[in-house]
């Protein structure tokens, strides 16, 4: 038996076709190898913290928790949505990617895997042990930076086979509104591009020749600017390709229409403008960054709540509207209406009941004096994986339960979902105790980025203990939700039994007009400009004109 579900739809089903799904595939199974590793490298790392177990002597805490922030984080991530939205790209422009796409696309693939693996092989060599966000004065192999520059450049070559995509789809159909996903596609990239520059300058010309000898010292504070001017774009080029599905795909899966065209085009051109300049929110306890300057990047920082309660607003008229269109009545009735056991729909949905608290957090944090109580203790910590780890990752859960039948040929059977359902479950309640448990020693101010600590059997200290073995256990559980979790993928993709599974992509209900001034994209990233430069243009000027004294390196692993 297989799930299916008829829905009254004007867009014909255009499956993936072979050469564009053999594309997608690479990038998603690259990124669950990934997940997996990092999914045992996170469960050591709890027990560990949990003061459950001891690493052996040929490792150490820190290198676990390098693997598990670089893979998880990064590659996992990069991976899994460079190769949902080539999918969606396809889908939505004729079933196939066109040749400069796929060149794009495969070397793309090829230049992220090398450089992924130059710096997986470095952290395991504990050569690079300087976590994901690879501060500086801390110095990791010169060959951990140039495969991170790899990584991002052969992103870069990925994103420009979108913008072939877009560009031959609009040179063929003058005049008319491009497609939803593909235009959240490009949107995505054009941000992903935009924050990664100054990462690229930083490993480029700071952390690649200060790391081979060629220079004695690095500007710390630079470095860390540079870091963060890429650092919080990252979570929004994590949530949008989830915006994405909940957009796009869930509302086929229920069985309704997007809300709005419009809305959802200006969400995500909002997002574009106000998720980059913010970095300095990750710095408000820096000494050497202005009042003022600070104030400018929180106040965007509290501008970006605004497309967020957009996208919770059009998610619920969806659910609503739906709902009582198939007989849901009252105030709630229609609540009861929504498939509830289909793992396409659950999965991504609690992910956004999770990022009701995660937004909330990201206000604390951004917040100048509530930060002071917070910053560097593991609360950070615990904000970060119910927001990447909890709403970001159930989603793409549930769009791998459909993505993968439906680029393989195969079928997501009545066995498949309620072992997802399961999965689910787990991977929820895992992160609600393991978050739960960090916000909460966060708050007695336990300190994030350390091994396992009495700190000499200090009270304050013995306390954290009950709260750390909870977190541990909440590892445990996600650690099972993993290994549940690459089963399922291995039987969709190999086992399942053969058949086509529709790649969901949902219309408005009846015909909207878009105004044209949202796809004038000159405009959006003129403004781009203008607000980064706004928000660090004499903030770097000072810092390279001003430096303090720079430091040397340090390998104190």
């Amino acid at each position: 038996m297989v799930i299916a579900r008829k829905v009254e739809d004007t867009l014909p089903h255009v499956p993936v076709q072979r050469s564009a799904a053999r594309l997608s595939l690479a990038y998603v199974w690259v990124a669950y190898i990934a997940f997996g590793l990092a999914a045992v490298a996170g469960m050591v790392q709890g027990m560990v913290r949990g003061g459950i177990m001891e690493l052996p002597s040929w490792t150490n805490y820190y290198q676990i928790l390098t693997a598990h922030g670089v893979l998880m984080a990064l590659i996992f991530t990069t991976y899994f949505i460079v190769g949902f939205i080539f999918s969606g790209v396809a889908r939505t422009t004729g079933g196939s990617l066109h040749g400069a796409a796929l060149k794009f696309g495969w070397a793309g693939w090829i230049l992220m895997t090398l450089g992924t693996l130059m710096a997986v092989v470095t952290i395991l060599l504990n050569e690079a042990s300087v976590l994901y966000t690879f501060y500086a004065p801390l110095k990791a192999s010169p060959y951990f930076y140039i495969g991170s520059a790899l990584l991002v450049v052969g992103s870069w070559l990925a994103g420009f086979g979108v913008f072939a995509s877009y560009r031959k789809w609009k040179r063929e159909n003058k005049g008319k509104t491009s497609p939803l996903f593909l235009y959240m596609g490009v949107t995505t990239y054009i941000l992903w591009i935009t924050a990664t520059i100054p990462v690229a300058v930083e490993v480029l010309f700071q952390l690649i020749p200060w790391s081979l000898g060629l220079v004695p010292t690095i500007n710390i504070m630079l470095s860390r600017t540079l870091f963060w001017f890429f650092g919080h774009p990252l979570v929004y080029f994590w949530l949008l390709p989830a915006y994405m599905a909940w957009y796009v795909c869930l509302p086929r899966i229920i069985g309704g229409h997007i809300f709005s065209d419009s809305l959802s085009r200006l969400a995500f051109i909002c997002l574009l403008l106000f998720s980059i300049p913010v970095g300095f929110h990750h710095q408000l306890m820096e000494p050497g960054i202005s009042p003022a300057w600070k104030m400018i990047h929180v106040t965007l920082t509290l501008i970006v709540v605004i497309p967020s309660l957009m996208t919770a607003f059009s998610m619920f008229a969806i659910f609503e509207t739906t709902g009582r269109k198939k007989g849901g009545v009252g105030l709630f009735g229609w609540f009861k209406k929504l498939p509830w056991t289909d793992v396409r729909f659950f999965a991504p949905f609690v992910g956004m009941l999770f990022f009701i608290p995660g937004g909330a957090g990201g206000i604390i944090n951004a917040s100048n004096q509530i930060n002071a109580v917070v910053h560097n203790t593991i609360w950070v910590t615990g904000h970060f994986h119910i927001t990447v780890g909890a709403a970001v990752a159930l989603t793409f859960f549930g769009v791998t339960f459909w993505l993968i039948p439906a680029l393989t040929g195969r079928q997501l059977t009545k066995t498949a979902n309620r072992m997802g359902m399961v999965q689910t479950v787990f991977w929820a309640v895992g992160m609600f105790l393991m978050s739960l448990a960090m916000h909460t020693m966060g708050l007695q101010g336990a300190p994030r980025r350390t091994d396992y600590t009495t700190y000499m059997d200090h009270p304050l200290a013995l306390g954290w203990m009950d709260y750390q073995r909870l977190m541990a256990f909440g590892g445990g559980l996600l650690f099972v939700s993993a290994i549940l979790l690459i089963l399922i993928l291995l039987y969709l993709t190999f086992y399942a039994p053969k058949g086509n599974t529709e790649y969901p992509i949902a219309e408005t209900e009846t015909t909207q007009e878009v105004p044209k001034i949202l796809e004038r994209w000159p405009v959006w990233i003129g403004l781009v400009a203008f607000l980064i430069i706004l928000a660090y243009g004499y903030p770097i000027l000072q810092q390279i004109q001003h430096q303090a004294p720079g430091s040397p390196p340090f390998v104190t692993w």
